[in-house]
């Protein structure tokens, strides 16, 4: 909605977003973008060039003229750029790095990149493209972990195109979402947990975070055609409740659930879960991410625990293609309350040659810091408050644990994936031993150990 207010401009929308936050008083030093709905990489060049260019153009420079000072009635013919933007036939990628520069400094930071696509359309070439425009975290419609159900849904791709998908974007570094449909035409409950048992116990999946869609019809759907005619049948709400919670039982500590339901409205919905706030009626033991976080904590009892702010560094292990992970994280000694997390890749050298550093694509080879989160209030980059969990150097402890495992394992570099917006917050970390800092390298923050 907010989209088709700003007439799909995406210029508009980030600096509207932005003056829409610091309305209702949020900090907006810190940006995550979220390219949602469509496939990314089906659109053309030229259009995803403008596209992540205004983006950016919006976050150094969100000049938009209002006239109306009520940011919530606004209509499209009353939003105005301030500002000129190059043309789609004009733009090139070098107008997308003079943007990304400036943003390292700028006072709207875009700290990640999210865009959403189809597991059949991950190579390495569009892998490398994504980067190049500062993306961090790629969604992929894997829907389904079962050949059948995937072809009776036409759903055009198979497992193994997922499992390519996954490998490409692991090699890169970029966080993995999974986006997985339960009650899919085909699917029972039992092959729906049958599913979510195998993503976190088969290495060729193990994604970083998940959404879980619930199975809706709509009007002029095939699917809608199937329902009336009786040839399929959603799961009632108790047998869905039922489901969830089991799911939610078997999701690791290293695995966030961004959400359980999925945006459409209920009106368009003609059968299937309509509830809207189904993850808040869930009575389950979840240990994801997002249950756990302290900026979402509600646990009283874990709260009760931790009142002495004690906390313990965990390290979980698990193989994750022909990758070896671990999951950093500082959390509540009862693990109910997590403050911060690091994701670190460890390359096979049996698998890699990890002797041609500036040759081919060298990120495969090099142990990869995936994500550096840090929860809790949000804290301004240029100030620190005293109760923010943020600013309290856990971010930095997590990083030497992480550098210190990468030289335990041989390995004399360490890369980071990150943002465009926390560049800085690298390159003005000390430097270890006579290697340097971190320094930029193909989009990449690299240090010598």
């Amino acid at each position: 909605m907010r989209a088709q207010l700003c007439d799909w401009h995406p210029f508009k929308q980030v600096a509207l977003r932005i003056k829409a936050l610091e309305a209702n008083g949020h900090k907006t030093d810190k940006l995550e973008l979220i390219v949602m709905g469509g496939t990314w990489s089906a659109l053309p060049g030229k259009y995803k060039l403008w596209y992540i260019y205004s983006c950016y153009k919006a976050a150094n420079n969100p000049k938009i003229s209002l006239k109306h000072k009520n940011i919530k009635t606004l209509k499209q013919n009353k939003i105005k750029v301030d500002i000129k933007l190059k043309s789609q036939s004009k733009i090139t990628s070098n107008d997308i790095y003079k943007e990304q520069k400036k943003n390292e400094k700028a006072s709207h930071r875009i700290v990640g990149l999210t865009l959403e696509t189809r597991p059949d359309l991950i190579t390495e070439q569009e892998a490398l493209k994504m980067r190049q425009l500062g993306c961090t975290r790629v969604e992929i419609g894997v829907q389904s972990l079962d050949n059948k159900i995937l072809k009776l849904n036409e759903r055009g791709h198979g497992v193994a195109e997922t499992i390519s998908a996954t490998n490409i974007l692991r090699e890169f570094g970029f966080k993995i979402t999974y986006h997985m449909m339960l009650n899919l035409p085909g699917a029972t409950p039992a092959k729906d947990l049958k599913m979510f048992k195998e993503l976190f116990s088969n290495s060729a999946f193990q994604p970083d975070s998940i959404k879980i869609y619930p199975c809706v019809v709509t009007k002029d759907s095939k699917l809608y055609n199937w329902w009336k005619a009786g040839k399929y049948k959603p799961y009632s709400e108790k047998v869905l409740r039922k489901l969830l919670v089991e799911i939610k039982k078997i999701v690791p500590y290293y695995v966030r659930i961004i959400r359980v339901i999925r945006d459409i409205p209920e009106e368009s919905i003609e059968a299937g879960n309509k509830i809207t706030n189904l993850r808040h009626l869930l009575d389950a033991k979840c240990k994801c991410i997002r249950c756990r976080e302290v900026g979402h904590q509600s646990n009283k009892q874990g709260a009760t625990n931790n009142k002495q702010g004690k906390l313990k560094l965990f390290m979980q292990k698990y193989k994750a293609g022909v990758y070896t992970e671990y999951f950093l994280s500082y959390e509540s000694l009862d693990r109910k309350i997590l403050y911060a997390f690091c994701r670190l890749r460890i390359p096979n050298k049996n698998t890699f040659d990890t002797g041609h550093f500036d040759t081919g694509l060298w990120t495969r080879s090099v142990p990869m810091i995936r994500e550096l989160h840090t929860y809790g209030q949000m804290v301004p980059i240029s100030a620190k408050f005293k109760l923010a969990s943020q600013h309290k150097g856990l971010g930095k402890k997590l990083l030497k644990e992480a550098e210190k495992i990468a030289w335990q394992n041989k390995f004399n570099k360490i890369a980071v994936i990150s943002g465009i917006g926390v560049r800085e917050y690298y390159k003005k970390l000390p430097a270890r031993r006579n290697g340097g800092g971190y320094k930029l390298k193909d989009t990449y923050l690299i240090k010598n150990l």
